[in-house]
């Protein structure tokens, strides 16, 4: 799902194949390594020791998500250097967010970790607002896309896509009631009626009737998305199913409408819509979850504590992507790391041999 999924979504572009593949490869692993030292620090502070096992591999993995989802709002615009000092610190921003929240609201794991769509979204787009390029209002020359890179990238989308439900299962506990495979199923059901949903919106919202490939690669995983947010408290297959509806019309909608409003208005070029994919849905999945649980629950006091316990998970987790946002921005916008020229952006061959290309003497 990581390597392969987003290494293929992210190689949308016409001639960013390499880069948008290998660099996701790359960021992957070193975030992966990073946040097995840093989820390792509490366990080495006690018994001298970083223990590894399968469950601490998973959750390691689950903070490079958090990375790989803000590589794909700046993708294009930076060279490999950025992408892994993006990479190193924001997992350090999340580890220590999950940390937070863990320590001084008791939230739970899953919910802890589920924070990383809204984190990653955030910090990526105060990273791409501090990054403003002014070739972005026109349109890089290269940032566009082809059949056989379309295809590709819907190939990556389709990986998610499969592998979404063990992905929002992962760190359910399985207990009598059977909640990890309560998980995998809500999360099928959200990502096929999302699907589905994608498509129908795509049709309507075109002026021809005509599906969009772009909104199929996006959209279809925003059920996925925002049903793992709130899986903790989604009981019934019609709570999923509605939940994966919504997240698909508001996901479809905003990529076609959202993306060059942002771009015009607040100067955050999102080169693939994450806002769309993971940003909405996710505060979607965030309302439900609350929604879903103040619906299970006859005391007013607890409730009301309920609620206030909530949103402070929410405040917390916006006000430490946003400030690691503005310091990776900061150090990142210098130019002693030797940014892309306008000319080189979304094009391999500012980082990639091709022999092919050499001009022989």
């Amino acid at each position: 799902m990581v390597f392969l999924g987003f290494g293929f979504l992210y190689s949308f572009p016409v001639r960013y194949g390499f880069s948008g593949s290998g660099f996701n490869f790359l960021v992957a692993v070193m975030a992966t390594q990073l946040a097995v030292i840093l989820n390792g620090i509490e366990s080495w502070y006690y018994s001298g020791k970083i223990i590894i096992d399968l469950k601490s591999i998973v959750v390691d993995e689950m903070c490079a998500v958090s990375a790989l989802i803000s590589i794909g709002i700046v993708m294009g615009k930076t060279n490999p250097v950025h992408l892994i000092l993006i990479a190193m610190l924001e997992v350090s921003g999340f580890v220590l967010n999950k940390w937070l929240l863990r320590t001084l609201l008791r939230v739970q794991l899953p919910n802890s970790i589920m924070q990383l769509h809204i984190f990653g979204t955030l910090f990526g787009l105060v990273l791409t607002w501090m990054l403003y390029r002014t070739e972005s209002e026109r349109q890089f020359e290269k940032e566009k896309s082809d059949c056989k890179m379309g295809l590709f990238s819907m190939l990556g989308s389709i990986c998610l896509w499969i592998f979404w439900p063990s992905f929002n299962s992962a760190l359910v506990k399985d207990g009598a009631l059977g909640r990890k495979l309560q998980a995998v199923c809500s999360t099928y059901l959200a990502l096929a009626v999302s699907a589905v949903t994608a498509a129908a919106v795509s049709v309507l919202s075109s002026p021809r009737g005509k599906l969009n490939l772009i909104h199929m690669q996006s959209c279809i995983l925003a059920g996925g998305v925002a049903v793992g947010v709130s899986m903790t408290a989604v009981r019934q297959p019609w709570e999923a199913m509605a939940i994966g509806f919504t997240a698909a019309i508001v996901s479809t909608i905003g990529v076609r409408y959202l993306k060059i409003h942002m771009l015009l208005a607040f100067q955050c070029h999102d080169t693939c819509a994450v806002l769309s994919t993971h940003g909405l849905p996710s505060l979607l999945g965030w309302v439900a979850h609350l929604l879903l649980q103040l619906k299970d629950c006859a005391d007013h006091t607890m409730a009301i504590r309920f609620t206030v316990f909530h949103i402070c998970t929410l405040l917390l987790t916006i006000a430490l992507s946003l400030s690691m946002g503005i310091i990776t921005g900061l150090l990142v916008k210098s130019n002693f790391w030797r940014p892309p020229q306008d000319k080189k952006c979304f094009d391999d061959q500012a980082y990639w041999e091709f022999p092919h290309l050499a001009v022989r003497k």
